[in-house]
């Protein structure tokens, strides 16, 4: 009798910074989506492929779903949603620390009007002192019928993983392999490149800057095994400008040395790295700014 192979979008949603993107770089071993401990750091729609025997699982790692204030949240809010129209089966992460809230509640409705089957991943179990804890947060969630399965997992250390995997396989509908093995992502070098530096860009200033800043790169090119990069990083205001140079520049120097020591990691060469910043005036409100960033 013939293996049956199963294949499908898995599209991961959640309130913002629950842990999507940790969960996605580990289960494909590499870290194809940025991370940072501020909400709102994913703001694409990144795809993500892990290949195993039985099947290939085509993940879409999503922004977070949440009340938008500003135009480039609610591209970001809508590139989420459109990913529960487009996959095969959602999967929910949320805390499993806390009570369901307006943002969970917001997606189990999107969840029923898709009608998409959900998956129901609770995470940061890790920080729990006893699991005993999570029975009446598993007792609320399943009360309210949304979810074909409800799995406490941590993103962090790995715990329970195998678990929803299996569990999301069992749910994929057969079909074929659509990509080779070796490949964990449809995103170009160049996104990658630009996702890398504004990941520095994120943890090493504070306050309102990483949610004016975005990354274009305007040259890549590689010579003899050395990459040769060129990126703008856009600012809204003069002063966001500063702050990101830093006193003599070595703000924006620490900025790209960080950014080169992943990248030459990543690509296994050496990378000449060169950044400028710039002011593009309330750039996120803007649809025509917010189309030459790429949203």
């Amino acid at each position: 009798m013939a293996k049956v192979y199963k294949s499908g979008y898995v599209a991961i949603v959640g309130p913002p910074n629950v842990g999507k993107s940790t969960l996605l770089n580990r289960f494909l071993g590499q870290k194809i989506a940025i991370v940072t401990p501020k909400p709102q750091t994913t703001r694409n729609r990144i795809l993500g492929i892990l290949t195993r025997g039985s099947f290939q699982m085509l993940f879409l790692d999503t922004p977070g779903i949440f009340a938008p204030g500003y135009r480039l949240q609610k591209i970001m809010v809508d590139t989420a949603t459109r990913a529960l129209h487009d996959a095969d089966l959602a999967l929910l992460m949320t805390e499993g620390t806390r009570d369901p809230g307006p943002d969970e509640d917001r997606i189990i409705q999107l969840l029923s009007e898709t009608k998409t089957p959900a998956v129901l991943a609770l995470n940061k179990v890790d920080v729990l002192p006893d699991k005993k804890l999570l029975l009446p947060l598993i007792e609320l969630y399943g009360k309210k019928g949304a979810f074909t399965d409800i799995v406490p997992i941590s993103a962090l250390t790995g715990d329970g993983l195998e678990e929803l995997l299996k569990i999301l396989a069992k749910h994929l509908p057969e079909g074929p392999q659509y990509y080779p093995e070796e490949t964990i992502t449809e995103s170009s070098e160049r996104f990658i490149a630009a996702e890398i530096i504004r990941e520095k860009v994120f943890l090493q200033t504070g306050e309102e800057i990483p949610y004016s800043v975005a990354v274009k790169v305007e040259e890549y090119k590689e010579r003899q095994r050395v990459l040769y990069i060129k990126a703008t990083v856009y600012v809204e205001r003069d002063s966001q400008k500063g702050i990101i140079i830093g006193e003599k520049g070595r703000k924006l120097k620490q900025i790209g040395q960080l950014a080169r020591q992943d990248l030459e990691a990543l690509g296994e060469k050496k990378v000449f790295l060169e950044l400028w910043v710039k002011v593009r005036r309330k750039w996120r409100h803007k649809d025509q700014d917010l189309r030459f960033l790429g949203y």
